[in-house]
């Protein structure tokens, strides 16, 4: 009689370590978390100087009666955003508002949102004076480190297959399914991202150096011709806020897809800079 075979046991497959890369510079890194800091400080006091006067013009017009194309206001009864002849009422968020110890307010944004909390022109200006030069300074440092480090050319350089409308359409598209890369690939920034950083660091940032700069009185005597390109004080004013809020909308952005792609993994590789690779999906999958 033939003896019965033992019974063996599966073997679970064996899953491979973790591959971790080195993804983000220390510079990168330090500037990162100071950039951050620095703009939202710079929103909130911005905000508070707004409160000030919350309409915004086009041209040299910019008095009291002039027609303005934004304005956050009041009625006795309601706040209001009106842009061009489009109004939307918006009390309790804009215009008019109650504090925390239930008084109602009427400027344009809650204290909540500015610095400092309560009404104040003067420490405003310079709470935003003072991290204006520390957005200035330290984009300076790090565009000469992009620069002259190889990080531009390195990792946002757009090369020219990437160019190809259809190439972009993936990218839009995978975004869009929320199928992030993997794999080696989830290493390198993908056509999307490499836009969206050369447009923040290179056109966005300096745009609001330069039209904060155009609405100074001292840089307008100094430098006059900042005035011609940019069609006025006014006109760099409504430039100023129309980019502020488009870095904000980036800045949502970037943090929905840090949450999708895995927050533990890109914040921790934005403060040590090692990036855990994310396995590559399984056929089929």
């Amino acid at each position: 009689m033939a003896e019965a075979e033992t019974p063996v046991a599966p073997v679970a497959p064996v899953k491979p370590a973790p591959v971790r890369v080195y993804r983000h510079r220390l510079p990168a890194r330090i500037w990162h978390w100071v950039n951050a800091a620095t703009l939202l400080i710079l929103l909130m006091s911005g905000l508070m100087i707004f409160n000030a006067h919350p309409r915004l013009y086009w041209g040299e017009y910019g008095a009291n009666f002039d027609r303005a194309w934004l304005v956050i206001g009041s009625t006795p009864d309601s706040g209001y955003l009106r842009i061009g002849d489009w109004r939307i009422e918006t009390t309790g968020v804009l215009g008019r508002w109650t504090d925390a110890e239930d008084t109602e307010k009427t400027w344009a944004f809650p204290g909540w949102a500015t610095i400092p909390t309560s009404y104040s022109l003067a420490d405003g200006r310079r709470w935003h004076l003072l991290f204006a030069w520390v957005l200035s300074i330290a984009l300076t440092l790090y565009m000469l480190w992009t620069l002259l480090g190889g990080h531009l050319r390195r990792d946002l350089h757009v090369r020219r297959p990437e160019w190809s409308p259809r190439h972009i359409w993936h990218d839009v598209k995978e975004h869009a399914r929320l199928r992030f890369p993997r794999g080696e690939a989830a290493a390198r920034y993908g056509i999307l991202q490499k836009l969206s950083y050369i447009g923040v660091i290179f056109v966005a940032l300096p745009l609001m150096i330069a039209t904060g700069l155009t609405m100074s009185p001292g840089m307008n005597a100094a430098w006059p011709w900042l005035l011609d390109v940019f069609g006025g004080r006014q006109s760099a004013r409504s430039i100023h806020f129309i980019t502020a809020w488009a870095l904000v909308a980036f800045f949502l952005v970037h943090i929905a897809m840090v949450l999708l792609a895995g927050p533990v993994n890109e914040v921790r590789s934005m403060i040590t800079g090692w990036f855990r690779l994310p396995p590559d999906r399984e056929e089929g999958a």
